[in-house]
């Protein structure tokens, strides 16, 4: 398995030259912000992203909000999950980084000793957005997005094949999706148990009303108070 897209013609290779290529050709200032945004900016970007959620679905309330959190706690637990999972896998592909047996990569991050395959920040990213895709639809595909950008980074900076990030996205949406429904029956009744407490129920949903958003009426028709001060002064 160590000689896996090591030698012949591979679109693997091909593939992982073409867009490394990039990065001969960028400015340098520019390659200093992928390696930033690869190797740390988007692994933050997620962890905003899933506050950003929370936030929202506890401003929103309704009767969905505690399964909603519950599926917010598990995303970051799964991406853990799916990093254990890959120990083993690494170990036994056993396959070296691309610099490693490559020649003329340029390569934007020096250390890195351990093997290729599967990239540890395409498992976790999409392992966190595929979870926020659980709680929330439209932050989900957001997350989404920004996993794909995570692995065509490590790609971008020469550290991983485009293989090593897909099979990152493979195994964080594998962890997160078949694992879900268990730990939904375990973390939901948690976040319901929470929900009804005095003050940490705050954490799950907001004590204020729901307010009517002035966007869900359908322009030119009248609202029921409009309707009945028009009766009282008739």
């Amino acid at each position: 398995m160590a000689g896996l897209a090591e030698s012949g013609s591979n679109p693997d290779v091909d593939l992982l030259y073409d867009i490394n290529g990039l990065a001969k050709d960028a400015p340098h200032w520019f390659d200093r912000g992928m390696e930033y945004v690869g190797e740390y900016g988007l692994l933050i970007a997620m962890v905003l992203l899933v506050l950003a959620c929370w936030w929202s679905v506890r401003r929103r309330g309704g009767t969905e909000a505690a399964s909603s959190v519950a599926a917010l706690i598990w995303a970051p637990l799964a991406a853990g999950l799916a990093v254990l999972v890959n120990i083993p896998i690494r170990g036994f592909v056993e396959r070296p980084r691309p610099f490693r047996t490559h020649e003329g990569l340029d390569v934007l991050v020096a250390g890195k000793t351990d093997y290729s395959f599967v990239s540890d920040h395409a498992t976790i990213t999409m392992a966190i957005g595929v979870g926020l895709f659980v709680a929330h639809r439209k932050f989900g595909l957001i997350g989404i997005g920004l996993a794909l950008l995570e692995g065509f980074c490590r790609v971008y900076m020469g550290v991983h094949y485009p293989t090593d990030v897909i099979g990152g996205f493979a195994l964080g949406t594998a962890v997160t999706l078949l694992l879900s429904p268990l730990a939904m029956a375990l973390l939901t009744p948690v976040t319901q148990a929470v929900e009804r407490a005095p003050r940490a129920g705050r954490l799950i949903r907001s004590r204020r009303r729901p307010r009517i958003e002035r966007d869900a009426l359908i322009p030119g028709t009248r609202t029921e108070a409009g309707v009945e001060d028009r009766d009282l002064a008739a």
